[in-house]
């Protein structure tokens, strides 16, 4: 805006440049500290007099208007969790207790950083909230498919959010973190350098919601009846596995189906291909809570399952798909506050500050005090309270008592003891002066990324490199980019070296990190592969083989394989047998990038166009290192492509065999062994 157009400005006064300003709350008083909460003492919990963390909570919780701030593109489906074992041992918990009762849940998946908007591909880390309808009340497991969190005090999280969202001035880029202030962010605030690790990762790009793990992030306490506590942390391990889609191919998926991640959820619960996702826990006993070389309180900060197993003692089936989204998906209200007799909270001071901030926002976003009486959000067990009115209310409560104690009502509704059900908290003893600080024990920042490092494969170090090579390609700050070299150098100077020369920084100087540890469970190398419900690409024409092609399809189906039929045009394509299928896609109307693998048939009436298309379906899907399988006229197009002897391409003439080999080749997923085109 000109000077002179600023003379006209009504708004002028409103018009704030914060740069180079002292901080202070919205009453104007300066602000002596604005990374820590305030805590009894360095480990203790979060104090509610904290007046600046609440103000700056409270506004970010409002920031935006009707959407959720984060975790606004989601997708959810019904379902059912059993227990394997009784915990009873380690939680008072009714729905760990009894493994002939199953337990109503409901599971919202999401993106984190787009807008409702958005498409699902994107590189990010991905919501898993859940659920549980008890007995004894609902119980939410609020949740990521990643194990650790960018930063460690929840007082953080609205700076985070700020950095990651679009940037204000012209509100791009949509749903990515490619750009200038996530990465300053990120190089200002190391605390970040492992969940960095891991959003550049394989893991950032899930395969499905189907085929990713889930995970509490936090550390928890179960308690038992007689008052002994465990720490906790909770996940979920898919029985499909952990895959994941390469970059390239989710950049084209996001243009080619937006909604690929929840149409796959949506198709396979209708299908009856239910998602199931194995509940573990690591437990931990109070007295090895300073054992490690880690805080077991710190959120940027994982329990190695090599040192602390993982307890597997139930399993979720998701076997309904919503009737109403607006009315389930996107009213549900999970809070991780929302708990049951027999688990309670740490002092994890990113935990401390979501049991405030969760309620907050649900009050914004919902319109009120009563969005737990929504259908999605009603326990399935009576509640009483004293609450009122409020927007939005549901319950028609009758007679004039609305208060405790009274006598009108012969003082109901009552609290009740421990021994009646009622929720006790954990009497954990605290001590400390009040203050705002971080514990010694939370400053490093680089040693579980190094291990994260250590633990990869070889095809999954490369995914990294590249996903930060990308991602700092787009800032436009040589300051940051430099930054960003400098900080993931403590990390590995191999990794940015790598990505320092690809966007033309300085690499760092050779060092050495000093830690040689590696967690094999988390790389995603040795996860469950298995051919079932992967979908394959039938490119088929008229006059095809009838009767061997009709072998392959047999066989496919009963791996549990979904084929679909591809050619130029809807309708039917006729073999030469006289046998028909029905086309589900053209080549228009799909893309080899929706597919997990490519069946390539052919027909004896193909002409150049149909030829075209079929061979840059299977180039792009040998790029993408997926299983081809090609049989009769199919084979000319692996010949051009000059693959028919690459690693996961399958052809051949005797079908059976054949289609051995090739739902082999289908289980392994991806071929990262084979060199591209």
């Amino acid at each position: 805006m000109s000077n002179e157009n600023r003379k006209n400005d009504q708004l002028e006064q409103f018009r704030v440049k914060d740069e180079g300003k002292e901080m202070t709350t919205n009453q104007g008083v300066k602000v002596s500290e604005d990374e820590f909460s305030l805590k009894a003492g360095e480990r203790g919990p979060t104090l509610m007099e904290d007046f600046h963390f609440r103000e700056k909570m409270t506004h970010f919780d409002h920031e935006r208007i009707p959407e959720r701030i984060v975790h606004a593109r989601g997708f959810a489906a019904h379902g059912e969790f059993e227990l394997y074992e009784s915990m009873k041992e380690y939680t008072k918990a009714g729905f760990l207790q009894d493994p002939s009762k199953k337990t109503p849940v409901f599971v919202r998946f999401s993106t984190v950083a787009g807008s409702k908007g958005s498409a699902e591909t994107v590189r990010d880390a991905r919501g898993f909230a859940t659920k549980f309808y008890t007995e004894e009340g609902n119980y939410d497991l609020v949740g990521n498919n990643i194990p650790v969190f960018f930063i460690q005090d929840a007082m953080k999280f609205p700076d985070l959010v700020h950095a990651v969202k679009p940037e204000p001035h012209n509100e791009m880029p949509q749903a990515a973190s490619a750009h200038d202030t996530f990465w300053d962010f990120v190089a200002n605030n190391q605390e970040s350098a492992h969940m960095v690790m891991w959003a550049m990762s394989d893991r950032a790009i899930p395969r499905s919601l189907r085929m990713m793990e889930g995970f509490g992030v936090h550390t928890f306490r179960f308690v038992n009846e007689e008052g002994k506590a465990h720490f906790v942390k909770f996940h979920w391990k898919p029985v499909l596995g952990t895959h994941s889609l390469v970059w390239d191919e989710a950049q084209k998926i996001n243009g080619k189906d937006p909604d690929f991640h929840r149409r796959d959820l949506w198709e396979s619960i209708e299908n009856g291909d239910y998602p199931e996702y194995e509940f573990g826990v690591q437990i931990l006993a109070e007295e090895d809570e300073f054992k490690f070389d880690f805080d077991i309180l710190d959120p940027t900060k994982l329990w190695p399952e090599e040192d602390i197993p993982v307890k597997i003692i139930g399993k979720m089936t998701l076997n309904r798909n919503v009737d109403n989204v607006f009315a389930e998906t996107e009213q549900a209200a999970f809070h991780p506050g929302h708990v049951v007799p027999g688990i309670d909270f740490s002092n994890d001071p990113l935990l401390q500050g979501r049991l405030f901030s969760y309620t907050d926002t649900q009050l914004i976003r919902l319109g009120g005090p009563n969005f737990h009486e929504l259908p999605i959000n009603r326990p399935v067990c009576p509640f009483h309270n004293n609450q009122r009115d409020g927007y939005g209310r549901q319950t028609i409560n009758r007679g004039p008592v609305s208060y405790h104690k009274n006598s009108l009502a012969s003082n109901t509704p009552r609290p009740v003891s421990e021994e009646e059900g009622g929720y006790v908290h954990y009497q954990e003893k605290v001590e400390g002066r009040k203050v705002r600080n971080r514990s010694e024990s939370f400053k490093d920042h680089f040693s579980q990324a190094t291990m994260f490092w250590n633990s990869m494969s070889e095809p999954e170090k490369e995914h990294i490199k590249q996903a930060f090579s990308f991602e700092l390609g787009k800032v436009k700050s040589k300051s940051v980019q430099q930054q960003v070299v400098d900080m993931f150098a403590n990390v590995s100077v191999e990794l940015a070296s790598t990505f320092a020369e690809a966007i033309g920084a300085t690499p760092p100087e050779e060092q050495d990190s000093g830690v040689s540890k590696a967690s094999p469970a988390l790389s995603q190398e040795k996860t469950v592969k298995k051919p079932d419900t992967r979908k394959v690409g039938v490119i088929i024409a008229d006059q095809y083989n009838g009767s061997e092609v009709k072998t392959v399809l047999d066989t496919l189906k009963e791996q549990g394989v979904q084929a679909e039929v591809i050619s130029a045009k809807l309708g039917v394509v006729k073999g030469s047998d006289g046998s028909e299928l029905e086309v589900d896609h053209t080549f228009l109307t799909c893309d080899s990038v929706l597919f997990d693998a490519l069946y390539l048939v052919g027909g004896k009436e193909t002409d150049k166009q149909f030829d075209r298309e079929a061979t840059y379906f299977a180039e792009e899907a040998f790029d993408h290192f997926k299983p081809i399988g090609a049989t009769h006229e199919g084979v000319k197009w692996l010949q051009k492509l000059e693959i028919s002897d690459s690693p996961g391409v399958v052809a051949g003439e005797d079908m059976k065999q054949f289609s051995a080999s090739f739902i082999e080749a289908i289980s392994a997923h991806r071929h990262w062994n084979r060199e591209q085109i």
